[in-house]
């Protein structure tokens, strides 16, 4: 609850309540490193296997940990280096190469420091969970952008960790329940993320089961139940003027909206139009990336994109059976740039039901888990967004939860 009696004062950061300090992160916790000598001497080349994971830089994705790649030491050298051996509650910062990710410690005798990571160990005044949420927040972000040296590698010293600024309350019970609040939310959070996860692999298992060819199905060629169009050039008609949104690879594989309009469509997509990516840079990855046209006089396509039109096949039907098709992708190398011709496309051989409405009927299930599963993103980008609010305004004391 916001408390209007709270005053404020004004420190180099701005306002903020007058039981509240700015510390430097040395004066709030000690803060180390592997040392050089610990490394070679005792793990290096982790040769030794153990049952103590290392915790490196690459280990810490979006600050939690990620167990894909671990390397490990006996416990006994573990026990032997306790400067570097990390126990519950400690903070493990990333500070060479990626720097930022940041990661807390929920069990002891499990972890130990590794290379670029810096280990950060709160004192008793201090709420190690706070820490950890400040050091997401913008403002912490923004020291290290201000503090990271850049050369073969970005890093930072420790001596500019230990100065890094930090908000903090007086009260460590006021420090404790903002982070019980920000905890909360992150579990939302990642509760949400957990079900899009699920929802996604049950959509498509079911896509492999319904598309799944079936007695009584045709097998089709595209040429013979659809019309094939590729785009133009478009770079001397672009307008930020016009009202057409110009289509190329990087729109439809990053299924973003790519800010170039044109004052009129050259090559005019119409809805339930499909379109693919013909022609794809090595590595791109977006060949054959499809886009279901779901608006009339929306879409205009550049030379890179081709447009199927048919009136045979139920459309996001023959969207989910192209999309990305095995067929189409035998056609990148991975080498050198990859063309589909327009023959190309017209041979693509399909199975799919004689009946529209059996075609209609799969699409729906499957259009249905897609509305479900994005209704679910809108939801999670809502809840990111209030997290950050929130952050602002409790780590800033503007709202008090004591």
């Amino acid at each position: 609850m916001q408390n209007t009696k709270t005053k404020y004062k004004n420190t180099e950061i701005g306002l903020i309540p007058e039981d509240w300090e700015v510390k430097k992160l040395g004066d709030c916790a000690f803060v180390t490193k592997l040392a050089g000598f610990e490394y070679s001497l005792h793990f290096n080349s982790y040769k030794d296997q153990g049952e103590i994971i290392v915790v490196r830089g690459t280990n810490i994705t979006h600050n939690k940990l990620d167990l894909n790649d671990v390397k490990t030491i006996p416990r006994k050298t573990s026990n032997n280096l306790q400067r570097s051996k990390l126990n519950k509650n400690d903070l493990v910062f990333a500070y060479v190469g990626t720097i930022g990710p940041i990661f807390l410690v929920e069990e002891d005798d499990r972890f130990h420091l590794g290379p670029n990571t810096s280990k950060i160990t709160v004192n008793r005044e201090h709420d190690s969970k706070y820490l950890f949420h400040f050091f997401t927040s913008t403002f912490l972000k923004k020291e290290i952008i201000e503090h990271t040296s850049i050369g073969a590698q970005p890093s930072l010293s420790m001596f500019k960790i230990r100065s890094f600024k930090i908000l903090t309350p007086h009260s460590l019970t006021e420090q404790k329940a903002i982070a019980t609040a920000l905890s909360d939310t992150d579990a939302l959070i990642s509760s949400l993320e957990q079900l899009i996860s699920k929802k996604r692999a049950i959509k498509q298992g079911t896509m492999q089961q319904l598309l799944k060819p079936k007695d009584g199905w045709e097998v089709k060629k595209l040429g013979d139940v659809a019309e094939f169009s590729s785009g133009v050039a478009h770079e001397n008609h672009v307008s930020s003027l016009g009202k057409y949104t110009l289509v190329n690879s990087k729109f439809i594989s990053t299924e973003a909206n790519i800010k170039k309009f044109t004052n009129y469509p050259l090559c005019p997509a119409r809805k339930n139009d499909i379109l693919i990516v013909l022609s794809d840079v090595p590595n791109g990855r977006a060949i054959a990336k499809c886009f279901l046209v779901k608006h009339d006089n929306k879409y205009t396509v550049n030379q890179r994109i081709g447009i199927i039109r048919t009136n045979q096949i139920n459309t996001h039907f023959l969207y989910l059976i192209i999309n990305r098709n095995p067929y189409f992708l035998s056609f990148d190398d991975g080498a050198k740039q990859t063309n589909l011709r327009n023959q190309d496309v017209l041979n693509f051989e399909f199975t799919s039901p004689k009946s529209l409405n059996e075609q209609a009927f799969i699409s729906t299930i499957l259009s249905d888990m897609d509305t479900e599963i994005q209704n679910l993103e809108i939801k999670l980008h809502k809840y990111k967004q209030i997290k950050q609010g929130m952050m602002q305004q409790l780590l800033t004391g503007k709202i008090r939860l004591v």
